[in-house]
């Protein structure tokens, strides 16, 4: 038996009419008989006491018309409380990020987000690029974050934020004490680079490439805290995000010089699978990604006014 057979026998009894009932459920009167049949087949029962001019239930057919209302008030209660459960921001969210975003980029995000959902249950691994975009795939993670994003078979990536690449170098450093110069004067410098297959190592080389500039390559690493850790012992040179090495700056370990005449920006995007549902901590997420920026020390994200002039 169909819902739908509750609906119109419910119908049928209010309004006491076949023609009425076929209206509002859309169907023709002789379906509305043949499904009254049904019902009165499957319980060997007389549910309608059929004359040619009173229209009137059997005992039957007044309890099978009552069982018919609870059954249809439970299922609208069922429609809305799943809608209450589909709105409710709640449950966990996963997210797969490279380590220079998840710990600079990322932690006044989940600042915000934690304090405003708290129902959310946040959990954040640390990848490399290819990891993120595999974990996303394969639904392992709802949300990546990576450098340099782009879109993938399966995968949806959009960019939120961009980050401004600038030479890092010790205080004892040559260049120490140069507000801003050009990528000339690194070449024949000793460099910390990024391993080769990061995507801000790439874009690194494609930039030194176009200036003509070759450097001393000294040594390769996986993530942007072993790398600044090698720039303060080998007194050597390296390119980063800007927002990763304010702390140190401040803390005067390390100094950042801006390039001279030339704007050197790394994009970050959010990446998700495009068959999978965008859960409501997804959305918010993302929509939190979208409209806020960090602020001049990526203490807290405050309301972007319009297009970013990056």
């Amino acid at each position: 038996m169909q819902i739908q057979s509750f609906k119109v026998f419910s119908d049928l009894a209010e309004t006491a009419s076949f023609s009425k009932a076929a209206e509002i459920n859309g169907i023709t009167q002789s379906a509305v008989s043949q499904q009254v049949r049904a019902i009165e087949k499957r319980f060997h029962v007389k549910l309608i006491e059929r004359g040619r001019k009173n229209f009137s239930l059997t005992p039957e057919g007044r309890a099978f018309l009552e069982a018919s209302r609870e059954i249809l008030g439970t299922l609208e209660g069922l429609g809305s409380q799943i809608n209450q459960l589909q709105n409710m921001v709640a449950g966990e969210l996963r997210i797969a990020t490279i380590f220079s975003i998840g710990l600079h980029e990322l932690p006044p995000y989940l600042k915000i987000f934690r304090r405003d959902f708290p129902d959310v249950d946040v959990r954040v691994e640390y990848k490399r690029s290819s990891e993120v975009y595999t974990a996303v795939l394969e639904g392992r993670a709802d949300l990546g974050l990576v450098a340099y994003p782009s879109t993938r078979r399966g995968i949806r990536a959009t960019t939120f934020w961009r980050d401004r690449l600038v030479l890092i170098c010790s205080p004892a450093h040559p260049l120490a004490g140069r507000r801003r110069l050009s990528l000339s004067n690194l070449n024949g410098e000793k460099f910390i680079a990024f391993e080769p297959d990061l995507p801000t190592r790439r874009e690194i080389d494609r930039m030194l490439r176009s200036a003509g500039v070759k450097v001393k390559l000294a040594l390769e690493f996986d993530n942007i805290e072993t790398v600044k850790r090698a720039v303060e012992v080998e007194n050597g040179l390296s390119i980063v995000p800007e927002t990763a090495v304010r702390s140190e700056v401040a803390q005067g370990s390390l100094q950042a010089i801006e390039f001279d005449g030339t704007d050197v920006w790394r994009p970050l995007g959010a990446l998700t699978r495009r068959s999978a549902r965008i859960s409501p901590a997804l959305r918010e997420f993302l929509d939190l990604l979208e409209n806020t920026e960090i602020d001049g020390f990526g203490a807290t994200p405050r309301p972007r006014p319009g297009p970013s002039g990056q």
